[in-house]
């Protein structure tokens, strides 16, 4: 398989503070990694330094969702494509969206349950809302991998299925932190586990049980 993405023996920190300690790590092509832990672990920060190192061709979801909530869900989507369009036309799209954008945009916004609310304003949206609007601008960005950040956190179970769904058949690759133990066993063909500063666990998603990873919540 060809590799993604890469970390090689390396410490990570904010203002001195290590979060993350001799960090090696090699994600392969088509795999779906978990990040699993205690909040604080290091999870985000993970996340963030490989949305970092590779971020071209790499959709990313961020725990704050980077939305604009004066613009509309289809704005807030159209965003995710910006690099591919001309300055001209993303100016017309600001104030006249484009019919053949629409087009493109209103399947991924159905898919996500959030179709009739394409031209609301996002700060009009509820928290799972706004959630899945962000997941549809990762998927409106496109590219061979998807990076997330707790990107079911705010939606149910129902919900979290569908976004779960949506991004593992959009993307080839994808490396979500998570908190539902559940769902990452499900989704997940590989998990990695974070805990005192460091990767304590990497194992296959199907060789390890919710009992397994109980370990990493325990002080």
């Amino acid at each position: 398989m060809t590799l993604r993405f890469k970390l090689t023996d390396e410490d990570f920190g904010y203002r001195g503070d290590i979060v993350l300690r001799d960090i090696s790590i090699e994600i392969n092509a088509g795999e779906r990694i978990a990040l699993v832990g205690q909040s604080g672990a290091g999870k985000s920060t993970l996340i963030s330094i490989l949305q970092a190192r590779y971020a071209a061709d790499t959709a990313f979801v961020p725990q704050d969702l980077g939305l604009v909530p004066t613009l509309s869900v289809f704005h807030n989507i159209y965003m995710g494509a910006l690099q591919r369009n001309s300055v001209v036309r993303n100016l017309l799209n600001l104030v006249w969206p484009r019919p053949a954008d629409i087009a493109l945009i209103q399947p991924i916004a159905e898919q996500l349950g959030i179709g009739e609310k394409l031209f609301v304003k996002v700060g009009e949206l509820s928290g799972g809302q706004q959630q899945r609007t962000a997941i549809c601008r990762a998927i409106f960005h496109g590219g061979d991998a998807c990076l997330g950040d707790e990107p079911v956190s705010a939606n149910d179970q129902h919900q979290s299925r569908v976004i779960m769904d949506a991004l593992t058949t959009s993307f080839d690759t994808v490396v979500l932190a998570m908190h539902d133990i559940d769902l990452a066993l499900e989704y997940s063909t590989r998990i990695i586990g974070i805990k005192d500063q460091s990767i304590a666990l990497d194992v296959a998603a199907d060789q390890v049980t919710r009992t397994d990873l109980n370990t990493l919540y325990v002080k």
